[in-house]
């Protein structure tokens, strides 16, 4: 099943000696820094002439077109101005005059926030009866009837022109816990070195922690990397609690600011999903938490170990050997989406080959993957492909996330071609599903279909129970604050462990030190509220495919267009309403009680092919 060896990864990680078409093309976007220069002043122009419409909008249907209109222009050249220095700052974190262009850029739009801050409290004060006949008799209006019903859906949690003003000023400050843990992380950290039993020395920095505990055989070794890895979060314990209070506080802050009744509430209604969709996710999960269980007992079995830890669950069960050099795996992500349709598969042959993705690391280049779309030129994808399987996977998801871009970008107009959080994780995960589907169709060797089956077990594991367990963590913090509790370092240490007991229960012995993961999670700082949707994503995603492959065969064509009209829909309506039109529900536990069922099923499976090779 592993493609020949000859087309492995460049031995070299000089940028310089890559070729060319393993490396993004920034021509589509702009061909220069010069031109990139005058689309910032352009912008800076157009953003005048937005400012300049300040009271007008009560003169009529066309006075809100030039309005609307004006502001997706510079919304357009946003995307131009944003993406062409980011996205050659994360193949060279190093370069600080793209770092200064990036601050310029930053700067800029947070002008913007300002100078636009007049623009909704303006718009309500017409009335809504007044401008949805505006709508129904402007035909050029049509296309922001949802961006604009949406603004008086939330009338009562937007505030007078002086209230939003000041709500802008705060806006490059509510960015200071994310920029202190940042430094803080990875500036300011020192992460120990430990000498390991065959006298290698290991700096545990986040990536070196996570390779060997991956990599390493021996129990006592992860061990001592654990207690080492987790010490140093433990010394800065105190100051990480600091910086999460802050975070906290300034959640509540801007919810009560906005009439909010929680924070949770704010962090919901910008889509309208309602706070009974988190409560379901959470509760469900917990009480089919399991299979998860079942899954470390039989790793704990396989591992031949006497208690089982959070620090084995990364070491491998069976050796992998394998090999996915990057042009292999190209067209194994192509062949996987064949059941997607011709249409499909050839919109995503043209990204495969359009300079749209930059594949391998180099010195300086960002860690991780992502697809970032820029409208009217399309998505990049950023990879650091290594050959592995893990690599492979990262590599459908990826794509997932660049078809869904470019099909919104498509088939809607910019007011409404920008997706929600909510659904975007949804076609990365249909991909993975597909890929892995479609490996398995093709092996019959015990080791590999192992190896396949826990990759889709571990992915559960991941994306659905450990992110549902960060998504109860950041509500039961919230609350805190809401009630006026304490937020110490070991208040936060103790909510952590009881979640690890209640999700983990008798499976895996809790080492003291995990009670401190809730420092190293960035996700707490930089986005809260945001990793619930990776699990709701994961549970919509198993009902799609299941509705699409495993449904009757007279209802499958119908359920792939509907998955499809998903894709194209952009943000034209509120997610989970775009959801039930493809038919999800998430407001039902059923739907999120599959992917329990699904990683109970794959766990029976796993342990099956388990029984059919020495795996030590």
């Amino acid at each position: 099943m592993s493609p020949a060896s000859a087309d492995l990864k460049p031995a070299t990680r000089d940028r310089a000696a890559i070729p060319a078409e393993f490396k993004w093309d920034f021509s589509p976007i702009y061909s220069s820094w010069g031109e990139w220069e005058a689309g910032l002043e352009e912008m800076r122009a157009q953003m005048d002439a937005f400012a300049a419409l300040k009271g007008t909008l009560k003169n009529g249907p066309d006075a809100l077109l030039r309005a609307y209109r004006l502001f997706d222009d510079v919304g357009r050249l946003q995307y131009r101005v944003f993406r062409y220095p980011q996205l050659q700052r994360d193949t060279d974190t190093r370069d600080q005059a793209v770092a200064g262009r990036m601050q310029r850029v930053q700067a800029l739009f947070a002008e913007f926030g300002v100078a636009t801050s007049w623009f909704t409290p303006e718009l309500l004060a017409v009335p809504e009866a007044a401008v949805r006949g505006w709508i129904d008799a402007t035909p050029g209006l049509e296309i922001y009837r949802f961006p604009i019903l949406e603004a008086y859906r939330q009338q009562k949690h937007v505030l007078d022109e002086a209230g939003e003003k000041l709500l802008s000023f705060a806006a490059r400050h509510n960015e200071t816990p994310r920029s202190v843990y940042t430094e803080l992380s990875t500036s300011d950290i020192r992460f120990p070195t430990i000498t390991l039993g065959d006298g290698r020395e290991v700096k545990l920095t986040p990536g070196a922690y996570q390779q060997l505990l991956a990599t390493n055989p021996n129990q006592a070794e992860r061990a001592r990397a654990f207690e080492a890895h987790l010490g140093v979060y433990e010394a800065n314990k105190n100051t990480y609690a600091a910086i999460y209070r802050g975070v906290l506080e300034r959640g509540w802050f801007l919810a009560r600011a906005r009439g909010h009744e929680t924070t949770l509430h704010r962090a919901l209604d910008g889509n309208a999903i309602p706070v009974e969709v988190y409560a379901t996710l959470v509760d469900t999960v917990r009480a089919g938490a399991e299979p998860l269980r079942r899954y470390l007992r039989l790793r704990k079995k396989l591992l031949g170990l006497d208690s089982y830890h959070l620090y084995d669950g990364q070491v491998p069960l069976v050796k992998d050997d394998s090999a996915w050099p990057y042009r292999a795996a190209r067209e194994l992500v192509l062949e996987s989406v064949a059941p997607l349709g011709a249409e499909y598969q050839g919109k995503l042959r043209e990204l495969l080959e359009g300079g749209r993705i930059d594949v391998y690391e180099n010195d300086g280049k960002r860690s991780g993957a992502y697809s970032a779309g820029v409208y009217g030129v399309g998505p990049y994808v950023l990879l650091n492909h290594n050959d592995t399987q893990d690599a492979l996977f990262t590599f459908a998801h990826e794509m997932g996330h660049a078809m869904h871009t470019r099909l919104s970008e498509e088939t809607q107009p910019f007011a409404t071609s920008g997706y929600t959080i909510f659904v975007a994780e949804v076609a990365s995960t249909v991909n993975e599903r597909l890929m892995l589907e479609h490996l398995l169709a093709r092996s019959a060797d015990p080791r590999e279909r192992f190896l396949l089956l826990q990759h889709a077990v571990d992915s559960i594991a991941g994306t659905f129970y450990t992110q549902t367990m960060f998504a109860d963590f950041e509500r039961r913090a919230h609350e805190r604050v809401e009630r006026g509790e304490p937020v110490t370092a070991d208040v936060l240490g103790e909510l952590y462990a009881g979640l690890l007991r209640d999700y983990y229960g008798d499976a895996a012995e809790i080492d003291e030190k995990y009670r401190h993961t809730w420092t190293r999670i960035p996700h707490f700082y930089n986005s809260p509220y945001y990793v619930y949707q990776y699990a709701t994503c994961f549970a919509s995603s198993a009902a799609l495919y299941r509705h699409m492959f495993q449904g009757t065969a007279e209802d499958r064509p119908a359920a792939v267009e509907r998955y499809l009209t998903l894709l194209r829909s952009g943000g034209d309506d509120h997610p989970m309403e775009q959801l039930r039109k493809a038919g999800v529900d998430l407001a039902r536990s059923e739907t999120v009680r599959a992917v329990v069922d699904q990683m109970d099923e794959l766990v029976s499976r796993l342990e099956a092919e388990a029984e059919k090779l020495p795996l030590r």
